[in-house]
């Protein structure tokens, strides 16, 4: 039995020490907004934050996450009320087939966390583990800048 701790909730788990991440939340805890992509953390579909940084659950063992403090996309907005990253994606109509766009929003997250000003370059960077098959990049980097500028980021 392991406990971890997901948007701001100790949940108790009895799987294997190794079993993914993403299939604990998925599977276990019935939390079905992060997405499997690839399997092999190269899309970014899976990403949460763990303690704050944005991983791939995919290939993340809930070992390691343990006693931490792990966000999905179900945790990031506060109170029943969008995260300006969600808003600012609604607003730049940044969806077509919305499959990566928790990995992505996950991502936009953390970069905002740390960088309240980022640049097309940093945006690129941060995002650059993100795969999006309808190639909404330009509307991703938009919706971030307009976050960016958003009261509460």
């Amino acid at each position: 039995m392991l406990t971890i701790r997901v948007n701001g909730k100790p949940q108790q788990v009895d799987v294997a020490p190794e079993t993914p991440l993403l299939w604990v939340l998925r599977d276990t805890l019935a939390m079905t907004g992060t997405k499997y992509g690839c399997g092999i953390a190269q899309c970014g579909a899976c990403t949460v934050h763990l303690e704050g940084y944005p991983i791939r659950s995919c290939s993340t063992p809930v070992s390691l996450a343990a006693g931490k403090n792990i966000t999905t996309i179900e945790g990031v907005g506060a109170g029943g009320k969008l995260h300006p990253v969600q808003e600012a994606w609604i607003a730049e109509d940044v969806p077509q087939c919305g499959y990566c766009q928790s990995g992505q929003i996950m991502s936009a997250v953390a970069l905002l966390g740390k960088n309240k000003n980022p640049t097309d370059s940093d945006i690129d960077d941060a995002m650059s583990g993100n795969i999006c098959r309808c190639g909404t990049y330009e509307r991703i980097r938009a919706a971030i800048h307009r976050a960016a500028k958003a009261e509460g980021v």
